[in-house]
């Protein structure tokens, strides 16, 4: 278990970070629903801005089980097949929401970073957790890789939806 404890400092980096990032997507959000000319369009929040709110949590949670002093890799392991298989899951709902919504036609770049990065993330944390299984832990890197993309991923769509709002809506309101 040595192996997890030199985490330790990457992990307390990665879930401040998140927790910190949940906190001002809230704040942003309040803001941007308060934005005159806002419509409210079913479908739209549970595609675009809950997904990111869930990469940063997951990101969080991810820290958080990866600093529980474990006594021994199998329930990290199984822990962590468990929340990238509930990840993919999510990642394929939001790829079949993003298909099926109609407030926003999305680009290439949308697609790759709703839906393709988020579903990579989820199933590298699954790959990572057989490594672990298997007593390989080497699979703590690929861990570490899916818990700061998923983070990354989350930072990119929350400044994607704000530069949207403040950029694109504002002046099509004449703001």
């Amino acid at each position: 278990m040595t192996g997890l404890a030199a985490w330790q400092n990457f992990y307390v980096i990665v879930g401040s970070s998140a927790g910190a990032l949940i906190g001002l997507q809230f704040v942003v959000l309040a803001l941007i629903a308060q934005m005159p000319g806002i419509r409210r369009e079913a479908g739209v929040g549970a595609t675009w801005a809950t997904p990111t709110t869930v990469h940063f949590v997951s990101a969080l949670v991810l820290a958080g089980v990866m600093t529980v002093p474990w006594h021994g890799i199998a329930p990290v392991a199984l822990t962590l097949g468990v929340a990238g298989a509930a990840g993919a899951v999510y990642a394929a709902v939001t790829w079949r929401r993003m298909g099926r919504q109609s407030g926003y036609r999305p680009e290439v770049e949308d697609w790759m970073f709703h839906a393709v990065l988020p579903l990579v993330a989820y199933a590298a944390l699954i790959v990572a957790a057989g490594f672990l299984h298997m007593g390989q832990l080497g699979g703590l890197h690929g861990v570490a890789a899916a818990t700061l993309m998923l983070l990354l991923i989350g930072i990119h769509n929350a400044w994607d939806t704000v530069t949207y709002h403040v950029f694109v809506k504002s002046k099509e309101h004449g703001d």
